[in-house]
């Protein structure tokens, strides 16, 4: 079935105080008509994706969560894919598996992970997709890659989702994205990080004309399923101001773009309610982008489009 491309909104948090505020923010974002809680995979200042994405869903009826998104290096896959299947079925059913081949050179460093070449990165992602989807699955899995080997396994719980929890894959290049059109539900466009942090460099990899090329990589991966797939843009600021023009001039220099081109990035909201939810309307016409997350902090500013947009 075609997907409609209805929009629909995440919120991104990172860690809490207590597990009190973790709990109130959760509920806030269901409160607000946000349909997903996502949480970064990182080593930093950052709760725990599993415990945090479960205590997420414990505390709420409908929100979904996920990680944006799980390090494939950080985890055997078997072990994540046992923990997947648990949160989905003790959320009875709001899993989103967020998957990615890492990025953050900082967290390999700390770690004393192997910061591999990126070829190496994705080869040992593209295994790991492949045994997670395949231990999500009904059966026995066996599997024998480079990276992973799994020998008649029967993964169990199985997931409440049927056939599995969608898959989110997110990336910014043109390997990550076509094997997103070949084998994902949802793809989430992004910048690359060729420095391995977030800098200048990573933001001027995600500007409007090279996401119109990353879309062209994933039509042509995907081909006939494309109509299928739902496309996610993370937003890694949103500012509600009168002014636009002003604050843009001020900004683009942190973001290592012109004003220009800011103000149509695809990973920055700035703006009226009214500028932002035209803006968004356009990015669904060029990109097909309707998934569509925030930061936390930018939860509240947010949620008059939220309340506008979700479902048309």
């Amino acid at each position: 079935m075609t997907h409609a491309r209805r929009f629909r909104f995440g919120v991104q948090g990172f860690t809490a105080t207590s597990g009190a505020t973790w709990v109130a923010m959760a509920r806030r974002a269901e409160e607000l008509g946000y349909a997903t809680l996502f949480m970064p995979d990182h080593f930093g200042d950052q709760l725990a994706p599993i415990p945090g994405l479960m205590a997420a869903a414990t505390a709420t009826t409908d929100l979904r969560v996920g990680a944006l998104v799980f390090d494939n290096d950080y985890k055997h896959p078997l072990v994540l894919a046992k923990e997947l299947a648990s949160i989905d079925l003790l959320s009875d059913g709001r899993l989103e598996i967020g998957l990615g081949a890492g990025w953050m050179k900082s967290d390999y460093d700390e770690a004393g992970i192997s910061y591999d070449a990126p070829a190496t990165r994705v080869d040992r992602f593209e295994e790991g997709l492949a045994v997670i989807t395949g231990l999500l699955g009904p059966d026995p899995f066996s599997f024998e890659g480079k990276h992973y080997t799994i020998t008649n396994h029967n993964g169990l719980p199985k997931p409440v989702q049927s056939p599995r929890p969608p898959i989110l894959i997110g990336g910014g290049l043109k390997r990550m994205l076509s094997i997103a059109g070949r084998h994902a539900d949802i793809v989430g466009i992004n910048p690359t990080i060729p420095n391995g942090e977030v800098d200048a460099d990573a933001a001027r990899s995600g500007t409007a004309e090279k996401t119109d090329r990353k879309v062209g990589w994933i039509k042509d991966a995907a081909g006939d399923r494309y109509g299928d797939l739902e496309i996610n843009l993370l937003n890694f600021g949103c500012f509600l101001t009168d002014d636009r023009t002003s604050l843009a001039d001020q900004l683009a220099p942190a973001f290592g773009v012109t004003p220009a081109e800011l103000l149509e990035f695809p990973h920055t909201l700035l703006g009226t309610v009214d500028q932002i939810c035209d803006d968004l309307l356009a990015r669904r016409d060029r990109w097909d982008a309707s998934y569509i997350v925030v930061q936390h902090d930018a939860m509240e500013a947010m949620a008059p489009v939220v309340a506008r947009l979700t479902g048309t």
